[in-house]
């Protein structure tokens, strides 16, 4: 968004609701974010299961010229339904609708996907503020030439790999960047999964394939508590495979923007996080 508004950012306020470190699946609006949302230019949000709350947030609008984003309906068809893989922890919990299809909602972390909701947001900002939209339009095409030049480096990376799978313990919330580049995983939970303990069995299944793959490390996402990954360690044969972070971006606040946290930046460090998984 701010790649997008360049120099107009100045003109712009700018609010990011999740900016309390909270993750997206357990964020609920608070009376001032819903008085935020009401007279709004232009509202984006994911639109998966997470933001049920939206749809009632959005029948308070003030401002009726308000431009809404909805990720997922952007991305159409490239949306993925969540998936179990084997080994992984299945959810205790079964949805209310078991017909309802659970999509995967950690739609940003494809390259591909970012180009896609890029322009969606570029039409947007052009019809909010047509006077500047030849600055918009300038800005996505260089936003847009980086990271196109980002998804060659990752590609480039997952081509030339010794191997083609990343194993996670943690929620896997990277489904989206694995089949972009043709990889595959295993891991303790699927992306949304709100379980925290792993069963020994997934435990047992996990670093037993870490040994017969012979994977050097064990990912995690970011976050303070690495216990699962730390007991797959253990439970392997070598006892000494390193432990990596992959960024998903859910808890990322805006001091970490003020202090230079860019998309870009995290999908850099992702690829050289990728670069040792696979390697």
């Amino acid at each position: 968004m701010r790649e997008i508004l360049g120099d107009k950012a100045d003109h712009a306020e700018v609010t990011m609701l999740l900016d309390n470190g909270v993750d997206l699946h357990s964020y609920q609006p608070t009376a001032d974010d819903i008085i935020k949302i009401s007279d709004c230019d232009l509202f984006i949000y994911v639109g998966g299961e997470s933001d049920g709350w939206v749809e009632d947030a959005l029948k308070e609008a003030t401002n009726k010229e308000m431009q809404v984003i909805n990720l997922l309906d952007v991305l159409g068809e490239q949306v993925k339904e969540e998936e179990v893989v084997e080994g992984m922890e299945a959810e205790e919990e079964e949805s209310e609708d078991e017909n309802e299809p659970e999509y995967d909602e950690h739609v940003w972390l494809s390259l591909k996907n970012a180009e896609t909701l890029c322009n969606a947001i570029t039409d947007a900002l052009e019809e909010i503020d047509p006077a500047n939209k030849d600055a918009y339009a300038a800005n996505a095409a260089s936003y847009l030439e980086k990271l196109a030049a980002l998804d060659g480096e990752y590609q480039t990376v997952a081509d030339n790999a010794a191997r083609k799978t990343v194993l996670f313990g943690d929620r896997f919330p990277f489904r989206y960047l694995v089949d972009d580049y043709g990889l595959s995983y295993y891991a303790a939970f699927a992306g949304c999964s709100a379980e925290t303990e792993a069963s020994f069995e997934t435990i047992s299944f996990l670093a037993g394939k870490v040994d017969e793959l012979r994977l050097p490390c064990v990912l995690t996402i970011e976050g303070a508590q690495h216990k699962i990954a730390e007991t797959i360690v253990q439970n392997t044969a070598e006892k000494n495979q390193s432990i990596l972070t992959l960024d998903s971006m859910q808890s990322t606040t805006s001091t970490d923007v003020a202090n230079g946290t860019t998309y870009l930046s995290v999908m850099e460090s992702n690829l050289d996080v990728l670069k040792q998984a696979l390697n």
